[in-house]
């Protein structure tokens, strides 16, 4: 007899009750989430020996398995130890020693019960999914899902083959596709989950019960498993290997069509999947791509450390019901904020609060939430929240005098340690504060369009400012969920210092007769997400010439750009510009052949990566590696080329 006993290790707690049921809490000790790191798992392969025994002798009825963290289950693996695990021998026996400790799970003679609450992720989500039967929180904080494919790699615990075993072939591959994120009643949809419940506290009664009932989770119906026929098996491949081209090409992002090339092997078999999943799993963490990508993510990462600790904001005044000033608004709304939305008159106002329902619409689920947004969100002509905002975003013409009378106009309105910020795009802020009183009050915060989708944010730092009004303008950038890049007050800052050379450059070309198709087709082959010309429509052609002028980049009077501006033809918000617009998107003809398409794109870069040296050169950011991250975010550039400083190390820029 082996006699029920505490165990505590570093990463886990493990006892058994007086009704025989194991609880297994997972408690990181590092850090504000569980990992699974090699020493986690480790540790539980001496815990899992130990159920083993306990469940043979009889002494053991189940186990529930939770975390003991109030972020979440499992957040994935240990990202920080993947380079140190990347070369193949080590990666491959870390892999099997995993994939072997998880069907050991799986094959426990009594049930085991996965309670999850907040982030499940990649190999949280593998742990649960080796588990018989899962129960998850159903409220707003609890996500699920693989976001593998966003670090150059896909699930390597056994979850390809799981995730199939569940949700069935298409879902499951779709989910690891994208790397989205489920919602708790969207997972429950998809069989990945088996109960919910409404609050964290109950996980562990629902947890009891299913181990003392025995109960264990069944796999996908027959219907869904009819895709992972032989004869169907090939057709859905082709269709997902189409669907991924459209995001990123093989060569780019091999993990995709990696992950395809193994369900067209093996997705009618989800054991044989699992067997698989290492060998296809273990070139990519190794390459390039995947390396790059972990850059970037530790990068990202390290964003969301600056800031003050206990900075709050709760009011934002917005000034300029424009594209950006109203859905900057919006997007502070969205993120809980109480919005006071400024311009000359309702009419101005109404367009941007129409747009902000319709952001609302498509992020939340429920009719009531959409409302209560809404409610968050209020038009303010007369500036009457000026008194009690806590932050304060001019988002008006890029204008030096009109900035400067807003400014000026709101500076002695305002309640003491509240922020003033400008989302300029170009203009210097030291031109802007010459009119304040307190000139080192005023800060930059460079939103980008369209503000729902980009992450970044340059928190623009004068020569007035202090350390710790440019800590609270990365805290409030923070509190809304965005990215904060600091960087000096100068002519465009840094992204759109970078992204000029680059799309004038792009414009020149087609002045001079080269295909505007060809040249926006060469910059995706090099890994863009849109062309210079496609991206200077979107920017709009009139705001693109005032940051060129603000720069000190000449518009030829006679040129076909100066012309379309004449004309009003602005790019995508009129229908027209470069490209005519349809719904939303360039009309373009046809691409003429080129010998090299990405040859031809690096040569059309070259003045963006040029002009990050330069920028990192004068000390407009703090660093080559805050240089890479910015230039990401605010342009697209190539994540798996790791930013264009990294890219021009690696002599691939």
């Amino acid at each position: 007899m082996i006699a029920p006993q505490a165990t505590e290790t570093k990463h886990w707690s493990f006892h058994t009750d007086l009704e025989k049921i194991g609880w297994l809490t997972i408690h990181s000790p590092e850090g504000s989430v569980n990992v699974l790191s090699r020493e986690a798992i480790m540790e539980l392969e001496t815990l899992v020996a130990r159920i083993e025994d306990l469940a043979n002798s009889k002494q053991l009825v189940g186990v529930v398995l939770l975390s003991g963290k109030d972020s979440g289950f499992i957040a994935g693996a240990d990202v920080s130890e993947f380079d140190g695990i990347s070369e193949p021998s080590v990666l491959t026996e870390a892999l099997k020693r995993t994939h072997a400790l998880f069907w050991r799970i799986e094959n426990l003679k009594v049930p085991v019960v996965a309670g999850i609450h907040g982030f499940c992720l990649g190999g949280g989500l593998e742990l649960a999914l080796a588990c018989h039967y899962r129960i998850a929180v159903n409220d707003d904080k609890t996500r699920i899902g693989f976001p593998e494919v966003n670090l150059g790699i896909f699930p390597g615990f056994g979850g390809t083959g799981r995730s199939i075993r569940q949700a069935g072939p298409v879902d499951a591959m779709q989910i690891m596709l994208t790397g989205k994120m489920l919602r708790a009643g969207a997972a429950r949809g998809l069989n990945l989950v088996d109960k919910l419940v409404r609050h964290r506290d109950m996980l562990r009664w629902e947890g009891r019960k299913a181990v003392l009932q025995s109960r264990r989770s069944s796999g996908a119906g027959w219907t869904k498993k009819l895709t992972a026929l032989p004869l169907v098996r090939e057709a859905v491949a082709n269709q997902m290997r189409k669907q991924a081209g459209k995001k990123a090409r093989r060569e780019h992002y091999p993990a995709p069509y990696a992950l395809i090339d193994l369900f067209e092997k093996h997705g009618n078999d989800w054991q044989a999947m699992v067997r698989g999943e290492i060998d296809a799993f273990v070139p990519l963490m190794g390459s390039p791509t995947a390396t790059n990508l972990r850059r970037v993510f530790f990068l990202s990462e390290g964003l969301k450390k600056q800031g003050l600790k206990g900075a709050k904001f709760a009011r934002v005044h917005v000034i300029g019901a424009g594209v950006m000033g109203g859905d900057i608004a919006a997007w502070c709304a969205y993120r809980g904020m109480s919005v006071t939305l400024q311009d000359l008159d309702m009419a101005r106002i109404q367009p941007a609060l129409d747009r902000a329902k319709k952001l609302f619409q498509k992020r939340y689920r429920k009719k009531r939430e959409v409302d209560a947004a809404m409610l968050r969100l209020t038009a303010d002509p007369q500036g009457s929240g000026v008194p009690r905002a806590d932050v304060i975003i001019e988002a008006v013409v890029e204008k030096l005098e009109v900035k400067q009378s807003i400014f000026s106009g709101v500076e002695g309105r305002m309640k003491p340690g509240a922020i003033m910020a400008t989302n300029t795009s170009s203009i210097e802020l030291e031109r802007i504060a010459e009119a304040l009183k307190e000139p080192g009050r005023l800060i930059g915060l460079h939103f980008f369009n369209p503000v729902a989708q980009l992450p970044l944010v340059e928190v623009i730092r004068s020569r007035f400012n202090s350390d710790e009004a440019i800590a609270r303008g990365a805290s409030f950038a923070l509190a809304i969920g965005k990215s904060p890049v600091v960087v000096k007050s100068a002519p465009g800052f840094l992204v759109n210092r970078v992204l000029m050379p680059y799309m004038l450059g792009a414009v020149e070309r087609v002045e001079k007769g080269e295909s505007k198709e060809l040249l926006d087709a060469a910059a995706v082959a090099f890994g863009m997400p849109m062309g210079p010309i496609e991206l200077m429509d979107t920017v709009g052609l009139d705001v693109g010439k005032s940051v060129a002028t603000e720069l000190g980049h000449s518009i030829p009077a006679d040129s076909r750009f100066a012309r379309l501006i004449a004309e009003g033809k602005l790019g995508r918000k009129t229908g027209e510009g470069f490209y005519k617009w349809e719904k939303g998107k360039a009309v373009k003809g046809e691409t003429p052949a080129h010998a090299d398409l990405a040859a031809l794109g690096r040569e059309l870069v070259k003045p963006l990566v040029d002009m990050t040296e330069v920028v990192v050169e004068e000390g407009v950011v703090g660093s080559a590696d805050l240089a890479d991250v910015g230039v990401i975010m605010g342009t697209g550039f190539a994540p798996f080329l790791g930013g264009p400083m990294r890219a021009r190390a690696d002599g691939r820029a």
